[in-house]
């Protein structure tokens, strides 16, 4: 099925269910919800990990580009770009900001990294945690990042179908580094489907016992329990779930990078929301909506996304991602919806 074809059913679909629903369970369904927000700079591109500083709501964004000149971009609040620091040839995933600090999965190094959160070009960047993977013959890929509050730091391994943890991060900023250590490996973590990512997006409930976790190529999101280590599917059929994030009224959102859209679950793993489209391809090379979204952060009401615009099919011409040449951040204004939980 084509990605037009799968954005207008599930368009359909989801209009259909919506006003087919008792009020209380209606499913909100806003295609043009996702505006631009930013463009990256000429000549930088696959935007993917963010993150975003709770004070100022400064926006980092992070590339993954195999064909170089990754960069880690820092803009303000009202978008402007503030600093860029280079990477090369190291593609580059999760981002995650604590007290000052922004965290960073350098995918090529397999390490979790740090750097001053008010960083410019040469600013050092210095290894807390190398990614040692338990199966030799499976390289590591480390995906995304979560801290708890006792700020400990949780990574997915979307190869090794694994959740590490690297206790208290910041201490070790430009001090003697540690080894992630494994948490859970699971089946469940792992993946055969397409894109061809297991473990992906992190998010941590409210107290903590439960650790949410995209799994992409499943289309899954699933659960963790941190206290037995047991895994098991909270939500399914989310067309390639990548970012997550509990945003305000504690609500689940998700990135759904094969669907073009981002997807609100209640407590039961239901659908109650579904937000942004590809909307086509603008005369500036820039996506009209969501292409490819992949990681999502929230500041105040506010749900910020990555378009990825990642090409994945083996045959040229057959993916409008190919089509993009100018690169963007969307934000989207979170609906009101009451809030998950007890």
């Amino acid at each position: 099925m084509s990605r037009w074809l799968a954005c207008a059913w599930a368009f359909v679909v989801g209009t259909a269910f919506a006003g087919g629903a008792h009020a209380s369970d209606r499913v909100i369904v806003e295609p043009a919800a996702a505006e631009e927000f930013v463009q990256l700079p000429d000549g930088v591109a696959f935007p993917e990990g963010l993150a975003v500083n709770p004070s100022s709501g400064e926006l980092y964004v992070a590339t993954f580009s195999f064909a170089g000149n990754n960069q880690l971009l820092r803009f303000s609040r009202q978008g402007e770009l503030l600093a860029r620091r280079a990477f090369g040839d190291t593609p580059l995933l999760g981002l995650a900001y604590l007290r000052g600090r922004l965290f960073i999965l350098n995918v090529g190094a397999a390490e979790v990294q740090c750097i001053d959160a008010d960083f410019d070009a040469a600013t050092p960047v210095r290894t807390v945690a190398t990614i040692v993977p338990a199966d030799p013959e499976v390289p590591a890929t480390p995906n995304d990042l979560v801290f708890d509050r006792g700020r400990d730091l949780y990574i997915s391994d979307a190869t090794q179908g694994a959740i590490l943890r690297v206790e208290h991060p910041l201490a070790r900023c430009g001090k003697r580094a540690t080894t992630a250590e494994t948490v859970v490996q699971d089946s469940l973590l792992s993946s055969t489907g397409f894109p061809p990512f297991g473990a992906n997006g992190l998010a941590l409930s409210d107290d903590e016992r439960t650790l949410y976790v995209a799994n992409t190529g499943d289309d899954r999101i699933l659960q963790v329990d941190l206290n037995d280590g047991t895994v098991s599917v909270f939500a399914e059929s989310i067309n390639g779930a990548d970012g997550i994030v509990i945003g305000p009224a504690g609500r689940l959102w998700v990135a759904a990078n094969q669907g073009d859209q981002v997807v609100g679950l209640d407590d039961n793993g239901r659908v109650v929301a579904r937000l942004g489209a590809f909307l086509g391809i603008r005369d500036d090379g820039a996506a009209d909506g969501l292409i490819f979204p992949a990681s999502v952060v929230t500041y105040r009401h506010d749900l910020f996304v990555t378009n990825l615009a990642l090409p994945l099919t083996e045959q040229t011409g057959d993916e409008p991602e190919e089509e993009v040449t100018t690169y963007t951040i969307s934000r989207i204004a979170l609906p009101r919806l009451p809030r998950r939980g007890p």
